[in-house]
């Protein structure tokens, strides 16, 4: 089983200015984490996008490819590309050239996105947000098994005998992964196209997503696919530390993040019980000690049979020196522990 580091670049808000802090020295900071994360072994990092001012990175491709050139081993992927609002033919064209400089290792996470800025930033109607992703997605995928792309829609201009270039490494494939938030019909289309599925869960207990993954096993098995290749992967809220004092600290990032998000979205603020009922054993939090962390994972891989796990680790914006610390922890005791287990 593959352990993976996801971010989404929060960017943390200074109450005496009033501002968020500097996306560019944020940036920096993540380039020097995921070339930590090369060298403490961890297998997959997967960079997210967004379009707020307290994210630092709307281009996930980019941060990739800066990534890229000082890293070795690590696959590098978004987190997701939010392909509703995105043109495919260049986000093709972008990770291509991403396996291309990394010599092999981009990876594509598609799907609608947990936010909607884009869809106005783009000129896209939300009325549209079912049709322009599954339309999108068609497209991507045909580009992704064919050089030369013919192909019709509703929402974009069509394609005749067009050419996409640069070929990724494979044949001019590259792995891309459907990823979900628990919706039926998602995880459904998914297993009909023999995608590797993304499961994000960041709330509530894990045990819930089992019929929803069994699902996607069966349906997957249906229709006709390869069982021996099928990759399942859960992305999650994950933070690690052999101190009790800065798991505790970590409430407030935490806490932070969460009300900011849940200001817009109607949620009630967020309490220490919620915080410690999800890092409890059947909570949906992976934040504690090397060794909390690792039996839940492996937990996972019990009830689910995943081949991969994605810890989600800066959320609130944590400071450098322990999210360094963090990703050392995760690298070098979880991941041995989770092998043994």
């Amino acid at each position: 089983m593959e352990l993976g580091i996801g971010m989404f670049g929060d960017l943390a808000f200074d109450q005496t200015t009033g501002k968020y802090k500097d996306a560019g020295v944020k940036i920096r900071e993540i380039l020097e984490q995921i070339k930590f994360m090369d060298e403490v072994g961890i297998d997959v990092f997967a960079m997210g996008e967004h379009h707020r001012p307290d994210y630092a990175v709307s281009s996930p491709e980019i941060v990739l490819a800066a990534a890229a050139s000082i890293t070795k081993n690590i696959k590098l992927a978004s987190g997701v590309t939010v392909l509703s609002s995105s043109e495919p033919v260049k986000v093709y064209e972008d990770f291509s050239t991403l396996d291309l400089i990394s010599d092999g290792r981009a990876e594509i996470f598609v799907g609608r996105g947990s936010f909607i800025e884009s869809f106005p930033l783009y000129g896209y109607s939300l009325n549209d947000y079912e049709e322009l992703f599954d339309e999108k997605l068609d497209l991507l995928l045909k580009i992704n098994s064919q050089e030369n792309v013919t192909w019709k829609g509703k929402l974009r201009a069509p394609m005749q005998n067009q050419t996409v270039y640069p070929r990724a490494k494979n044949e001019g494939k590259l792995p891309i992964w459907r990823a979900v938030g628990g919706t039926p019909q998602s995880v459904l289309s998914a297993a009909e196209l023999g995608m590797p599925l993304v499961v994000a869960i960041i709330g509530g207990m894990p045990v819930q997503f089992r019929n929803l993954i069994e699902f996607y096993k069966q349906e997957y098995k249906k229709a006709g696919h390869d069982v021996s290749k099928m990759q399942i992967a859960v992305h999650s809220h994950t933070f690690v530390s052999d101190d009790p004092e800065v798991i505790e600290g970590y409430f407030h990032n935490y806490k932070s993040q969460m009300d900011r998000i849940g200001s817009s979205r109607g949620w009630a603020p967020y309490t220490k019980m919620q915080y410690d009922g999800g890092r409890s054993k059947e909570g949906a939090l992976f934040i504690g000690t090397p060794k909390e962390v690792a039996d839940k994972i492996a937990y996972l891989k019990e009830i689910f049979g995943i081949t991969r796990f994605i810890g989600h680790m800066d959320v609130g914006a944590p400071e450098h020196d322990i999210m360094m610390k963090s990703i050392e922890l995760f690298g070098k005791e979880v991941k041995p522990l989770v092998k043994d287990l």
